[in-house]
């Protein structure tokens, strides 16, 4: 027994977004506001969001590997590594994050020389 071959992504977009049309087009022609326009106009936003996500994944499928970006970062007073988003949330002031930075250089905060 031989399975049916998946559609691709970018036909399932337009499918769905010329399906999403034909209810459009009858709620619009037809005016109908009861039990029936309901339903069109579900199946509608229904057919709308499976064009939106069909998209999505053939973008992501055309996306190229993320490259590695360990080796193009900024320079070191700029990047405070070990300071996680919370910590920098919590620290409100300019001096409070020199401090934190100096600490993980190991200056401790000394300006002069020893």
């Amino acid at each position: 027994m031989s399975r049916l071959p998946r559609p691709d992504a970018r036909t399932v977009a337009v499918l769905a977004a010329l399906g999403a049309l034909v209810p459009l087009a009858m709620l619009v022609i037809w005016r109908r506001q009861d039990l029936l326009g309901v339903a069109l106009a579900l199946l509608c936003v229904l057919l709308t969001m499976v064009a939106g996500v069909a998209v999505s994944a053939a973008r992501q499928g055309d996306a190229p590997e993320p490259v590695d970006r360990s080796a193009a970062v900024g320079p070191p007073e700029l990047m405070p590594y070990g300071i996680d988003a919370d910590t920098l949330d919590a620290l409100d002031s300019r001096d409070a994050l020199r401090a934190v930075r100096d600490r993980r250089r190991g200056t401790n905060g000394l300006s002069g020389g020893r």
